[in-house]
């Protein structure tokens, strides 16, 4: 690992913040010391970035073990894949079953991030077996993605999800005992009589230890018992659905798949966050006009500042993996329209709700980071990433106030601020502007972006771009050619991947 350099000022910063957080880690099963436990993926996403910012091993032990915890937890379906609502108990044992679109939107970034940083291969599964959920029981014909299934399936929480000793071993056969060791299934029921939620209490080599079994050979057992468990499960009455298709947690999904085709490099997740964000545009916005949601038509409520907030953020991850200029455009489109329908120029942030919203919404503005990062967070992150990008000061400088006003609470409530903290850090350290060009730009570019690099821009195109930081920087004879810049002063241009990733630190 080696550190970029930063502002002193900015390390000072986030030692503080963190010096508030770590009391309140579980270092017994990971996440923060309370229950009932919420994930609270900007939290961890916070402290990737202060690890990588200090150096700070613990920080980045503690994530490791946390997402490890909560993908070995209840909490995890640990044969469909996706994530329930929250934990009822400290473990990430037993979950309240309901599951939320925006929470495993969020948890596609964090495990993407997350693989990126370390090449934890439970996280590439986690990413794998969550996707292949949502196609399953989450994404609309028309590539949207409907928002929840509830916790109930005739008239019983959990019950979809829940298994007795007698079934698993009608269903995996041979292979019961294995299985009901690796899932802690009791004959008598690990939660209520008769009644086991699938967890793991053992870590993988344990396990594979314990039963003399090689990683391989453990594989084909468990991927064959994964797909029988879940053949059966399908015959079950399912939990019931909500198909509204709400803007903003689409346009997050858009950047968790967008996320997961970084870590992994599976046009899949591309293909499916085109897809989706194709449908958003044609069913749910109207030229910057963004409707809430659809379900069989759009709705006639019009969009809040997360929906906007989101759906710039998605244009901005789908511009720097595709370097089709239509993104960057579009984000500077509904940005201008954010400024000029949501921005309260008396104190520098933003409504909830637009000028133009229905007068029956009480005027309002979300500041603090919850499940969810407040929407005024949001904003700061997209006005410093689309200034950086369009060479904006004025964008710039207006992100930079939202944080600076703030930044006593960022540095002392990091709970409540994580996501500030992450606005906070990209702006007092500044992105790099990272220019491809030349032969094989976008590949370079996908490459760069696999690994986590979490304060850096790709940008790239041809020679017909009108993008100021693409201006005069030009490819000799159409050769790779990487400029590394800060603040638009680029260093010299290098024309193979690691000499620009040196540049960088």
């Amino acid at each position: 690992f080696k550190k970029e350099s930063a502002p002193r000022e900015l390390l000072d910063a986030v030692e503080e913040a963190y010096r508030h957080l770590e009391p309140s880690f579980d270092k017994a099963w990971g996440g923060l010391a309370k229950a009932p436990k919420f994930i609270m993926p900007s939290v961890w996403r916070w402290l990737m970035r202060y690890h990588h910012l200090s150096g700070n091993n613990e920080a980045l032990t503690h994530l490791v073990f946390t997402l490890k915890k909560i993908a070995m937890g209840g909490i995890y379906d640990q044969i469909g894949g996706g994530f329930a609502r929250y934990s009822v108990d400290q473990y990430w044992f037993v979950p309240h079953f309901e599951k939320m679109l925006y929470d495993n939107a969020q948890l596609m970034t964090l495990y993407a991030e997350a693989f990126m940083l370390t090449r934890e291969e439970e996280f590439a599964t986690v990413l794998t077996e969550t996707f292949e959920w949502l196609q399953a029981e989450m994404m609309s014909p028309h590539g949207g993605f409907y928002s929840a299934l509830d916790a109930d399936s005739e008239g019983e929480e959990g019950r979809f999800y829940i298994w007795t000793a007698t079934e698993l071993k009608e269903v995996v056969g041979d292979d019961a005992d294995l299985i009901a060791d690796y899932y802690s299934v009791k004959e008598q029921g690990n939660w209520e009589p008769d009644k086991n939620v699938l967890i793991r209490v053992q870590m993988e080599e344990d396990f594979l230890t314990k039963h003399n079994l090689t990683k391989d050979s453990w594989s084909v057992i468990l991927q064959r018992a994964k797909d029988k468990l879940l053949q059966r499960r399908d015959k079950r009455v399912r939990p019931g659905l909500d198909d509204k298709v709400i803007v903003g947690w689409n346009a997050m999904m858009v950047t968790g798949l967008v996320d997961a085709y970084r870590a992994l490099g599976d046009k899949k997740f591309l293909d499916a966050a085109l897809r989706n964000m194709r449908f958003l545009e044609n069913e749910l916005m109207e030229g910057l006009t963004i409707f809430r949601s659809y379900k069989s038509k759009r709705s006639h409520v019009k969009g809040f500042l997360e929906d906007y907030g989101y759906v710039i953020q998605a244009c901005i991850s789908l511009y720097q993996v595709t370097f089709d200029e239509y993104w960057i455009r579009r984000a500077e489109a509904l940005l201008g329209y954010v400024i000029d329908n949501f921005y309260d120029e008396r104190d520098g942030f933003f409504l909830y709700a637009g000028r133009d919203a229905e007068k029956l919404i009480a005027s309002r503005k979300e500041i603090f980071d919850n499940v969810i990062p407040s929407s005024n967070s949001l904003m700061a992150q997209n006005l410093f990433e689309m200034g950086t990008i369009l060479d904006n000061d004025d964008w710039k400088g207006m992100a930079e106030r939202m944080v600076d006003s703030l930044a006593a609470l960022i540095t002392s409530e990091p709970n409540y601020m994580s996501n500030w903290g992450i606005a906070y850090s990209e702006i007092k350290k500044g992105m790099a502007e990272v220019v491809f060009t030349g032969s094989g730009a976008l590949e370079s570019a996908r490459e760069f972006l696999s690994e986590f690099r979490p304060f850096a821009l790709a940008i790239g195109g041809d020679k017909g771009s009108k993008l100021p930081l693409l201006a005069d920087k030009t490819a000799v004879d159409d050769e790779l050619t990487i400029y590394v810049c800060y603040n638009k002063t680029c260093q010299r241009p290098v024309h193979v991947l690691q000499e620009a990733v040196s540049l960088m630190a």
